[in-house]
């Protein structure tokens, strides 16, 4: 059996998120879907994330297992071609056959894309989310210096949520300004469910209207964090803002 690996661009506003739910568009129905039509053969394909309803991606990374004799060149152009027009794959490359899309990868990466001005933008109305209030550019910043390496994020995870891990390794985290867009970033060697749209949520609450020192708004957010308490962060901002944009492994 071959072992496929495809790197992946999607717009996630017409999906239930990536995994498969019944009787509900997903991204990875909709992709199985197409490699059933392409080769015949009923294949199962597994992800590097698993995005929520309405989360995008510029670099998801997935894989599958098949006998089929098809080029990569050809599955790449065979998708392209009959998948919907919202996702695109970008790469087909095939690998050892112990790599695992998931449990091989070593980081993700994530952007929040926020548009900060008065008024919205008809034309970025599904991947950036809009925010009125100024923000402090040079405050977030600080923050994000200060939840680098090893934490417990259950302050950031969704309410329901089954992992029973939630620590996780923060490799960067970072926010940048071009013009009106504010862009976070952030790499881990794991996420929790909702945790960057909570983190973001929380991140604008701790530096909304400061007038005190920015080191009380740092240790609002680190106190926050260590309380070990959804209900203390902040709301989570928009799923429309977040896209998972690099998946990193070490041997492939």
């Amino acid at each position: 059996m071959r072992n496929i690996k495809l790197v992946l661009e999607y717009d996630g506003t017409n999906y239930n998120g990536w995994q498969i739910q019944p009787d509900l568009p997903t991204v990875q129905g909709t992709i199985e879907k197409a490699l059933t039509q392409l080769t015949n053969r009923n294949i199962n394909i597994i992800g590097a994330g698993r995005t929520d309803s309405g989360v995008h991606a510029e670099g998801q990374v997935a894989n599958f297992h098949t006998d089929s004799t098809i080029p990569q060149a050809a599955f790449q152009h065979g998708l392209n071609s009959v998948l919907p027009h919202d996702i695109v794959v970008c790469d087909v490359t095939e690998v050892n056959t112990d790599f695992h899309a998931r449990f091989s990868a070593t980081s993700r990466r994530y952007r929040y894309t926020i548009l900060n001005r008065l008024y919205p933008s008809a034309v970025l109305r599904k991947t950036a989310y809009h925010y009125s209030s100024p923000i402090d550019l040079d405050l977030i910043r600080l923050i994000c210096k200060s939840i680098l390496g090893k934490n417990d994020f259950t302050s950031f995870q969704k309410t329901g949520s089954d992992r029973q891990n939630p620590n996780c390794i923060i490799f960067d985290a970072s926010c940048d300004k071009n013009g009106d867009l504010i862009c976070f970033e952030i790499e881990a060697d794991s996420f929790l469910r909702g945790m960057v749209r909570a983190i973001v949520g929380t991140l604008l609450k701790c530096t909304k209207h400061r007038s005190d020192s920015n080191t009380n708004a740092c240790e609002q957010f680190l106190e926050i964090m260590q309380a070990k308490d959804r209900a203390l962060a902040g709301t989570s901002v928009p799923a429309h803002g977040l896209s998972l944009i690099q998946v990193k492994y070490n041997d492939h």
